[in-house]
């Protein structure tokens, strides 16, 4: 009974997840079929040269899809596991049916560049974010930019940028010089709007602040934010005076509100801030206020 029990939760998530990955699939699928390849503006990665070859060879968009990125499925099961490598699958076989599937919609957007790349690179980029939240991927080469930044002396974001560099010179070959840069441009957004999807809007941040009054800074934040704070010694390199450093999750709403406290408290305390992707566990939890 308790083996059953374990396995439905996982059953569920599994298919929770499956679910909106496929309907990260087919929205980016729209976003191509419907803006961004009837105005000859194409993607990066796996799926831009899917649409090179299609326009060349006249082999459905799908079909290219679904056979390029074989090997970079594999390279994902090789470099990520196992339930990364099937959620793919899920996502890329959805991306290549539902460009099947809508390869005849109507186009909602003709003629205006700007307009093109801009709902086109959001509809793309919500569609491949959604699958990434969700632990799947929509294209390949991210893949083997992984896998490359293992061995060479590169980041990965690097080598994203620089392997698009020559999917988009091989763009231009179709859809000319023009189509290549508008082809980036909506790529670009698209990256912007993965981002957005994968860590959600709000997003947090860690602002670390050494000050003399860290007593007073703590209780402040705690009463005005509601927000808890942590502090710990922290020695001077030069002086080495004796300052309490404090550490302090928020999200992004509250920050001008936390600056405010900062300056009136000590206008001359040193503060750090970062970007939070993710925060789980301990009391991340807001106090009310009011």
């Amino acid at each position: 009974m308790n083996k059953e029990k374990k396995r439905k939760p996982k059953i569920v998530k599994f298919l929770s997840k499956s679910i909106l990955i496929i309907l990260g699939g087919l929205i980016a699928a729209y976003g191509l079929e419907a803006v961004l390849i009837p105005n000859n503006v194409s993607d990066g990665g796996v799926t831009g040269l899917s649409i090179v070859g299609s326009q060349l060879f006249g082999i459905p968009l799908g079909v290219l899809i679904a056979i390029i990125n074989i090997p970079f499925v594999w390279l994902g099961y090789k470099q990520i596991g196992k339930s990364f490598a099937i959620y793919s699958v899920i996502g890329i076989a959805s991306l290549a049916i539902g460009t099947v599937l809508m390869h005849h919609v109507p186009a909602i957007i003709k003629g205006d560049t700007l307009l093109v790349t801009v709902v086109g690179g959001v509809i793309l980029g919500f569609g491949m974010g959604l699958a990434l939240r969700n632990g799947g991927a929509l294209d390949g080469i991210d893949m083997l930019a992984v896998l490359l930044s293992k061995k060479l002396p590169f980041g990965t974001s690097d080598l994203i940028l620089f392997l698009n560099l020559f999917v988009f010179i091989i763009v231009s070959t179709v859809f000319g010089l023009q189509g290549a840069i508008l082809s980036g441009i909506a790529y670009f957004i698209a990256s912007k709007v993965i981002h957005i999807v994968e860590e959600g809007l709000s997003g947090s941040k860690t602002f670390k602040i050494i000050t003399s009054h860290p007593e007073v800074m703590v209780e402040t934040i705690r009463d005005r934010l509601g927000r808890s704070a942590t502090y710990k010694d922290a020695y001077g390199g030069y002086s080495n005076e004796l300052f309490k450093e404090i550490t302090c999750v928020i999200n992004r709403l509250e920050e001008s509100k936390i600056k405010e406290i900062i300056q009136e408290i000590d206008p001359h305390a040193f503060v750090t801030v970062y970007d939070v992707a993710e925060v789980k566990g301990g009391n991340f939890r807001k106090r009310d206020i009011h």
